[in-house]
């Protein structure tokens, strides 16, 4: 029997049998504008009503942005911040300034995977986390590190395991690109969820479609979304066709 994360997105874990399977690391790709930041944050606090702790690791972003970001969809995390439900790693600023006096776990050097998932390491340990978002691994593929993104990944999908979590890698795409980030990282993911803007007849719609998903039955189709005031909502009864 396959143990199962809820997603907190209304709409999609009817794509993927009821949730994702749990201890899966999940690819989330798209071009920017898509959504995948709002998936992500949904992800976490879904957890959060769950009790599942989460850890949400900032590449692109302060964790103070972050935390406004998701308290305009109305989560407000700094509570559960406080009650140590919720952590955020910095690994945006490399400390530098009075940053080291207001976040608790920093990432110095993001090009070290080493230090990166010892960091990762003692955030789940210190909240017992149980879902984690990356938010953007591709931040780390770019960052100078002598390591492959194959690699990259490997190391830290074999740290989440060993951790007993399930995680979210949000994949920065550009346009021109075809797929969902590349083979070595598109075999190593156990799950791969690809959101999409396109043009047609002159406006942008939304669409998602899960293009792996391992150990479960999902949709091979496409269907579009919408992102509301207070998240993503996924329509698994239409289909899209592009």
């Amino acid at each position: 029997m396959i143990k199962r994360i809820k997603s907190g997105i209304p709409g999609f874990d009817e794509l993927v049998g009821g949730g994702i399977p749990e201890r899966s690391v999940i690819l989330l790709s798209g071009i920017a504008g898509t959504g995948k930041t709002t998936f992500a944050f949904q992800f976490l606090w879904e957890g959060l009503k769950s009790d599942e702790n989460g850890i949400y690791v900032a590449l692109e972003e302060h964790p103070t942005q972050v935390r406004k970001n998701m308290e305009d969809f109305g989560w407000n995390v700094r509570e559960f911040e406080e009650k140590k439900k919720i952590a955020f790693v910095d690994a945006f600023t490399s400390a530098i300034g009075k940053v080291k006096e207001y976040e608790k776990f920093i990432v110095q050097d993001i090009s070290d995977i080493n230090e990166f998932t010892e960091v990762l390491k003692n955030a789940v340990k210190d909240i017992s986390a149980k879902r984690i978002v990356v938010d953007s691994i591709t931040t780390l593929f770019t960052s100078r590190t002598p390591t492959t993104p194959r690699n990259i990944l490997l190391q830290l999908k074999r740290t989440i395991y060993a951790l007993g979590c399930t995680a979210i890698f949000v994949n920065q795409l550009n346009t021109a690109e075809r797929g969902s980030g590349g083979a070595g990282i598109e075999h190593l993911a156990d799950g791969i969820i690809k959101l999409d803007l396109t043009e047609s007849n002159g406006e942008l719609k939304r669409s998602i479609l899960v293009w792996k998903m391992k150990g479960t039955a999902h949709s091979l189709k496409r269907h579009p979304f919408e992102i509301t005031s207070s998240g993503i909502v996924v329509f698994s009864d239409r289909i899209i066709n592009l």
